[in-house]
């Protein structure tokens, strides 16, 4: 088997139209519809489906948690500017931004979490090596 990329993920949520607002404001995601008036946030080639607690479509994981999801995006904004609109959507940082360690290439992260309390992650790309 030869994996290649991600097509979606699935995040419980216990509001979708709270976490849509939030995923397409703060994080510049396009809400679509799909099957059965289902909904998603797509990002490049990527997307999030959304169930509802306690009301997910099968076939589903084992324990669908909300809060669980541990999140890492790539963003082509500088990371000034993304820390400018988190402030203006009234999202605290965890901590200031920080150097991490990538698939391919060292972060500079910022995190912050969801309406649901998942983890979520925004990265630039550091391609300056020499960077701490």
């Amino acid at each position: 088997m030869n994996i290649t990329h991600l097509d979606h993920l699935v995040l419980t949520v216990t509001d979708i139209d709270r976490s849509l607002n939030f995923y397409s404001q703060v994080m510049g995601m396009q809400i679509i519809t799909f099957g059965d008036n289902r909904k998603a946030l797509q990002f490049g080639q990527q997307k999030i489906n959304l169930h509802l607690a306690g009301h997910e479509f099968e076939p589903k994981a084992h324990t669908p948690t909300v809060g669980s999801a541990d999140l890492c995006f790539i963003s082509s904004t500088p990371m000034p500017d993304i820390l400018k609109h988190l402030e203006q959507n009234k999202i605290q940082p965890l901590i200031p931004p920080s150097y991490r360690t990538g698939t391919k290439h060292k972060l500079l992260s910022v995190y912050f979490r969801d309406p649901d309390n998942n983890l979520i992650e925004v990265s630039n790309y550091v391609l300056d090596e020499t960077a701490d």
